[in-house]
């Protein structure tokens, strides 16, 4: 399987948190599938890092790195195919992280791994 991360559920592996559902953390580490980070969440991180809004153990620019090395998790890129798809999208979710990642998911065939209901009900295919 090729999945897509969403932001919070990265951070959930990244920091040892409980909100990690058991099924999530066996489709991460299994060899098997592809996981992927989009360069989204690792601004959202950082961004929100720089705002004092996130606490974290470490600087994002040192904590994703580390993380995606230690789980194997590629860094997706964003492209233009991704952007363009957000305006397809039915105005479900106003969350501009939350609709580029399901945009990239969609441009990708990738599947979004997220807890985020409001993410599910868009025409994208989601795991938990």
């Amino acid at each position: 399987m090729n999945i897509l991360l969403d932001t919070a559920p990265f951070l959930w592996i990244a920091l040892g948190k409980p909100e990690i559902s058991s099924t999530a953390r066996e489709l991460v580490t299994d060899s098997d599938n592809r996981v992927l980070l989009s360069a989204v969440s690792s601004w959202e991180i950082a961004l929100k890092y720089s705002l004092g809004k996130l606490d974290l153990p470490e600087r994002p620019e040192t904590l994703i790195p580390a993380i995606r090395e230690a789980y194997a998790i590629e860094s997706l890129p964003l492209n233009e195919d991704s952007t363009l798809q957000v305006s397809k999208l039915p105005d479900l979710h106003r969350d501009p992280f939350d609709r580029i990642l399901i945009s990239q998911a969609i441009a990708h065939g990738l599947t979004l791994l997220t807890p985020d209901q409001k993410i599910r009900a868009y025409p994208v295919r989601t795991t938990w």
